[in-house]
């Protein structure tokens, strides 16, 4: 069976996965705007805010990425008694899987960071929180609700953010009781001593905490297998899950050969939050029957999507398909996507900054009348997506005769012009429905429509797109090419 195949059908068993996660929960508050001008009461750009959003963040945000490919489970962390600890524990809820088992201390503030976004800019964050180790009682109440969760759990995440909840009273009396039963423990580590998680099965250090737990070089895969090692042997961890940024990861144990894993993902937008991605990943494919090997490429194909998103992001079980399926089809063919799939990585785009263009039809013989469009469309956004027409559709437009290549054809000849960034298929008569999931900032038809003709134009106009006509070669069509060729 092939890895692909094997990686696919581990992807469908993830929803059966429970994972527990043991960690610093937090709130993750961005704060987005535009800077126009400089303060005159400071040299400081002035953020004009027109959108806040508030996630779970920490341990809340591995519990999300394990919501959003469909497992549950439970988080054990502490709360404090405050309006940001109301807002955290809501928001586990709207998992929907997830349950909630917080220890709440008063006085305690929740950990809330605040990041201020200008554009794709991160200009500055903002953290209010209290890192000193919880006392006795909480570490008492966080270890006996942990060993009770234990048994209903096929992996446990320990996500240690450094905040106070996982100090070495717990991580050894939860390590102890989850190793007698049999359960797989990752810990996404932090500090320099990595002999605080002894037990554990896997940790998931990012290239800082692998220099600072053993202070070698851990730049090529050489060094980092050597370091890795030393973590293993001094440390008695069975594996190091190694993140490598946009290098991707490298999976390493005591004698096994390394397995070095490239980065999947081309556009890179945010890596804040990918960390969790992987280790929630890690422990469900572990928890879904998976293998060492198999649960990192899967956690792997997952960061990928993640860092292609803004803010703290999860991915979901189709996006984990449609990456792993792209993988053994050429670019063209990876440029088709469902409407979902499209209306998400278009959110991304834009989240990211970048300005997202649609338009459609039937592109059945390309020839330099649709290049001259796609060419003009192109330069009016950064990512240009095609409605194009199902072959059904096409027939009831064009007439029985018609299409002369499938859609599958036609999807893949457009797929193979740089101007292209996307492609959905749609078999309705009107691209409206994609319109409106897509919201494009710009719709975008040839100059040989009137404005008032633009399908779809009184929605993007509604929410502050634009319609533009686009610049066509003229003297081209594919009907007047079908004729010349039945003379």
């Amino acid at each position: 069976m092939s890895k692909t195949k094997t990686t696919s059908t581990l992807i469908e068993r993830l929803k059966n996965a429970r994972v527990l996660t043991i960690g610093d929960i937090m709130l993750d508050r961005y704060v987005k705007g535009s800077v126009e001008r400089i303060s005159p009461e400071a040299p400081i750009p002035v953020l004009h805010i027109n959108h806040e959003k508030v996630m779970l963040g920490g341990s809340g945000n591995v519990a999300a990425n394990i919501a959003a490919l469909g497992g549950g489970g439970t988080i054990i962390s502490i709360l404090g008694d405050d309006g940001a600890g109301v807002e955290v524990a809501r928001l586990v809820r709207g998992l929907g899987t997830i349950d909630f088992t917080p220890a709440t201390v008063i006085g305690r503030p929740t950990t809330i960071k605040t990041r201020f976004v200008a554009g794709n800019q991160q200009m500055m964050r903002a953290d209010i929180e209290d890192a000193s180790a919880i006392d006795s009682d909480g570490e008492n109440e966080i270890i006996t609700n942990a060993k009770g969760a234990i048994k209903n759990h096929g992996a446990i995440v320990l996500s240690d953010y450094g905040k106070g909840v996982l100090g070495d009273k717990v991580l050894q009396n939860v390590i102890k009781a989850a190793s007698s039963a049999g359960i797989t423990i990752i810990a996404d580590p932090k500090g320099r001593d990595f002999s605080r998680y002894r037990g554990a099965d896997i940790i998931t250090p990012n290239k800082k905490e692998r220099f600072e737990a053993t202070n070698m070089s851990v730049d090529s895969d050489d060094e980092i297998v050597a370091a890795a090692r030393s973590v293993i042997k001094s440390a008695g961890i069975k594996y190091v899950l190694a993140t490598r940024s946009g290098d991707g990861m490298s999976l390493i144990s005591a004698k096994d050969a390394a397995v070095h894993l490239k980065a999947e993902s081309l556009d890179v937008f945010d890596v804040s939050g990918a960390g969790d991605t992987v280790v929630a990943v890690l422990a469900m494919g572990l928890a879904a029957g998976g293998d060492i090997e198999q649960a990192a490429r899967l956690a792997n194909v997952a960061a990928g999507i993640v860092v292609g998103k803004t803010g703290t992001a999860t991915a979901s079980a189709s996006e984990l398909a449609h990456a792993i399926h792209n993988r053994d089809m050429g670019e063209a063919e990876a440029k088709v996507m469902s409407l979902e799939e499209i209306e998400i990585k278009a959110a991304a785009w834009r989240d990211g900054g970048l300005k997202v263009g649609f338009t459609n039809g039937c592109f059945d013989l390309l020839h330099p009348g649709h290049i001259s469009l796609l060419s003009d469309a192109k330069a009016q956004c950064d990512k240009l997506v095609i409605g194009l027409n199902s072959d059904a559709s096409v027939k009831r437009l064009k007439g029985k005769s018609r299409p002369i290549q499938v859609e599958a054809s036609r999807a893949q000849v457009l797929g193979a012009t740089t101007a292209v960034a996307g492609i959905v298929i749609f078999s309705e008569d009107t691209p409206v429905e994609l319109i409106k999931a897509i919201k494009p900032d710009v719709l975008i038809k040839g100059a040989d429509y009137k404005i008032d003709e633009v399908v779809g134009r009184d929605i993007v106009e509604a929410y502050g797109g634009k319609v533009y006509l686009a610049k066509i070669k003229q003297g081209h069509s594919t009907t007047e090419t079908v004729k010349k060729l039945k003379k």
